[in-house]
């Protein structure tokens, strides 16, 4: 097993290919799809990269994974559903985010939150086999309520739920989330997972300007993650979490990339005219 990462400068994204070069199978973890916020303009530079890669290495590529419903950038997942036959991929709790969007954007009845929008819902534990691959999903609700994190061989790939251990863990503030749930999800990848496992997180902002930084381990994580390490306690975290989510703003794309990722990366039912839009909820997010 190989893996080869993909950084998005514009939202500080890690997408990834995990991949059997014998086999020739790729799966891709939590693409992009560019986003211009001032003109509404999209555009697919960052998932062409990622196939092209997978072109150069002849894989093909059963599933496209997201770990979540991300609110800093659009998914990418319909190009590779288009262009490969991947499986949209998500966990099943999407289901619980899609009801609670579906009522903040005020969508049509056309829009039905029980997950049809993706191929393949995974629940807690399931395992998914592919090719060489076998894909547990290990359900880590707290920055959403749908987070799920994929391990694969000995790597876990754990979207947002948490960052380099020098920057800590993801936000709990967005509707649905709560710091007490990512605390315990935390713990049980600590508890459960051997401490040489990879970690790959979905975000790097590099703190102090350091270099790129998107693997650590269990072990690495557990003794010196700066926000929940072994020994944080969940009162300590859910306090630390608090504190610092109430002087953080939304995300910028948080507005757009909700309503496109409950649809699985699609663009809203074009209208009349033949355009698409996207619903700008005026006073119900932030402070």
């Amino acid at each position: 097993m190989e893996i080869q990462h993909f950084y998005d400068e514009r939202t500080s994204t890690l997408s990834y290919v995990v991949y059997d070069r014998d086999a020739r199978i790729g799966l891709v973890i939590d693409p992009v799809l560019d986003y211009d916020p001032a003109s509404g303009r999209t555009w697919t530079g960052s998932a062409a990269a990622i196939a092209a890669f997978l072109d150069e290495n002849a894989l093909r590529v059963p599933h496209v994974l997201d770990t979540h419903a991300h609110a800093d950038h659009l998914s990418a997942l319909p190009f590779f559903k288009e262009r490969y036959g991947a499986e949209t991929t998500i966990g099943a709790e999407i289901v619980r985010v899609q009801e609670t969007f579906k009522a903040l954007f005020h969508l049509g009845e056309d829009f039905v939150p029980d997950g049809r929008d993706f191929d393949r819902l995974l629940g807690d534990g399931e395992r998914l086999a592919v090719g060489p691959f076998e894909i547990e999903a290990i359900h880590t609700p707290g920055h959403t309520p749908a987070c799920m994190s994929y391990r694969i061989g000995d790597a876990v790939f754990v979207g947002d739920t948490l960052f380099q251990p020098d920057y800590g863990t993801a936000r709990c503030d967005f509707p649905g989330g709560s710091a007490a749930d990512l605390h315990a999800s935390v713990h049980r990848l600590y508890a459960t997972l051997p401490p040489e496992t990879r970690v790959f997180t979905c975000h790097d902002y590099r703190p102090e300007g350091r270099p790129l930084a998107f693997e650590s381990t269990i072990a690495e994580q557990r003794a010196h993650n700066v926000q929940l390490n072994d020994s944080t306690s969940a009162e300590e975290f859910i306090e630390l979490r608090k504190a610092r989510d109430a002087r953080l703003d939304m995300p910028t794309l948080i507005l757009p990339s909700i309503q496109v990722n409950i649809r699985a990366g699609a663009m809203p039912r074009p209208e009349s005219n033949g355009v698409s839009y996207l619903k700008i909820p005026l006073n119900q997010l932030g402070r």
